[in-house]
């Protein structure tokens, strides 16, 4: 599949950390506003938590909305045949690393700090979701979206 500016897509990409409450939720909403017309997006837990609300409003903040997600497990995916899964925490590497075992799948691992573990003022706690967000967005086009000379 050819993404907007040429570029070659994978046809389903599955975003994993470990509870699916933050990273994994915004690289898959991120992936969604760039490139949800070319390829089918989703995102997965080694457990289910709650939608981190400090997440919604960060990615409000640049216009896309996640506060409708229910974060779900490996387990509770619909369909598993992903061409590539990006991992962001050490505990969904090893899940899926054990997925490629049965099934022809490619893994990256973009280790991504948990913006939950900072402490500090709402401020400090926001700024640090905004860091995970920010990187998210960089790595997400710098991986995805291969821009050609003519288009600059």
């Amino acid at each position: 599949m050819r993404g907007p500016h040429g570029e070659e897509l994978p046809g389903a990409i599955l975003f994993a950390c470990t509870m699916n409450s933050v990273r994994s939720p915004m690289a898959a909403a991120i992936m969604r506003h760039l490139f949800g017309k070319f390829v089918y997006v989703d995102s997965a837990g080694v457990r289910a938590g709650q939608l981190d609300l400090m997440a919604v409003e960060v990615m409000e903040e640049i216009g896309i909305e996640i506060a409708k997600y229910h974060p779900k497990r490996f387990e509770d995916l619909v369909d598993s045949s992903f061409d590539i899964c990006i991992t962001l925490s050490p505990e969904a590497q090893h899940r899926a690393i054990d997925l490629a075992h049965t099934s022809a799948i490619e893994i990256e691992y973009w280790p991504t700090m948990d913006p939950t573990i900072v402490e500090g003022s709402r401020d400090q706690r926001l700024d640090a979701y905004r860091a995970v967000r920010d990187m998210l967005l960089r790595k997400i086009r710098d991986r995805f979206e291969q821009r050609h000379a003519s288009d600059t």
